[in-house]
């Protein structure tokens, strides 16, 4: 989209373009986006179309704009495609005519938090933190304070920029219930390089689960492709024909009655890639709702009649324990360890108390 195609009566006339987007190019469109906000928009779709449902188009064609608000605007009928209310799973054709106006674009600010961080390491160029529980590592829609990345505005002055906005030092995530050790960037060639790192496999992630249940073999490999689940959009699931390669090592640390601690090794980082894969094999980490798991009560553990009681594990039992790397500056092996949290410390002792086999 350019200055130039926009017409005196405000509308604008335009062919979709060529795929691949030049990133200079789509940063033009990005830049102009809130310039247009407001404004009634036509366009026609051209021959390369990379998405043709219509929401998915749009994203991106505006990336400004979350797909969930723009999903909104087209189901409060204020997207026409060909002169008619679309829905947003409507196929687009090359020539199809598009109608809309686009909102304002969001406004969002990085505000920094005085959230308590534990710091297992730091220098000029990294820090490795162990995330607590019940914490997001970046700001997302739903989710703009409260996040690691507020936290680490305020505690350190010099991060990298990121690989996307508001995410400033952050190179690999943990879900938001997840515990453990996670490297941070100071600065961008430290973030690159990490960032390589990930992406050649070359850095060593193993975590520790409590899973339901012990698997039938002590050490085995699980080699299932991941993809996106086919109706929940926030799960994932195992797609042999369309999913992505995922491998995860698992080794039975101690087993209990009823349940296993477990320590696993990953080849390759899928998002919720342990969670699917160990739901996969039927057991289930202890409390992890969306894949199959479940609270574990004092009661239930002590083999007692039902009480009401706190949980012992109310999160997902999964937590990221050793993390190697090679300092992007020195070029030396670094091992992290990141202490076990007290809820799955306490869960285990409780373990090794009543249920040892």
């Amino acid at each position: 989209m350019t200055a130039d195609s926009l017409s005196e009566d405000g509308i604008v006339f335009e062919q979709e373009p060529k795929e691949p987007t030049e990133p200079d190019d789509q940063q033009a469109v990005d830049d102009q986006t809130g310039e247009l906000a407001g404004q009634q928009l036509r366009f026609r779709v051209g021959s390369c179309i990379k998405f043709r449902r219509l929401d998915k188009y749009l994203t991106g064609r505006f990336s400004h704009f979350s797909r969930t608000r723009l999903q909104k605007i087209i189901k409060e009928q204020g997207v026409n495609v060909n002169g008619r209310p679309a829905k947003p799973s409507c196929n687009l054709n090359p020539g199809d005519e598009i109608d809309l106006i686009l909102p304002p674009r969001e406004f969002r600010e990085l505000v920094p938090e005085n959230i308590p961080l534990d710091v297992l390491y730091e220098d000029e160029h990294l820090l490795v933190v162990n995330k607590q529980a019940d914490l997001i590592v970046h700001p997302a829609r739903g989710n703009r304070s409260g996040t690691l990345v507020n936290a680490l505005v305020y505690h350190f002055q010099k991060l990298s920029s990121g690989s996307e906005d508001f995410r400033p030092g952050i190179v690999h995530r943990l879900d938001r219930n997840t515990t453990g050790a996670l490297v941070v960037a100071k600065d961008d060639t430290t973030h690159w390089k990490l960032s390589r790192q990930f992406a050649q496999r070359t850095i060593k992630k193993t975590y520790i689960a409590i899973v339901h249940g012990t698997p039938q073999l002590d050490a085995d490999c699980i080699n299932a492709p991941l993809g996106v689940h086919p109706t929940a959009r926030e799960r994932y699931a195992i797609r042999p024909d369309t999913g992505k390669e995922a491998i995860t090592f698992y080794q039975v640390l101690q087993a209990f009655r009823g349940y296993a601690l477990l320590e696993l090794d990953l080849k390759t980082g899928r998002t919720h890639q342990i969670r699917v894969h160990l739901s996969y094999i039927k057991h289930p980490i202890v409390a992890d709702d969306l894949y199959g798991g479940k609270a574990v009560y004092p009661w239930q553990v002590e083999d007692r009649d039902a009480a009401a009681e706190a949980p012992l594990m109310s999160r997902t039992a999964l937590h990221a324990w050793k993390l190697e790397i090679t300092h992007p500056a020195s070029g030396k092996r670094m091992e992290f360890e990141a202490p076990l949290p007290a809820d799955m410390q306490n869960f285990l002792d409780t373990l090794r108390k009543f249920r040892k086999l």
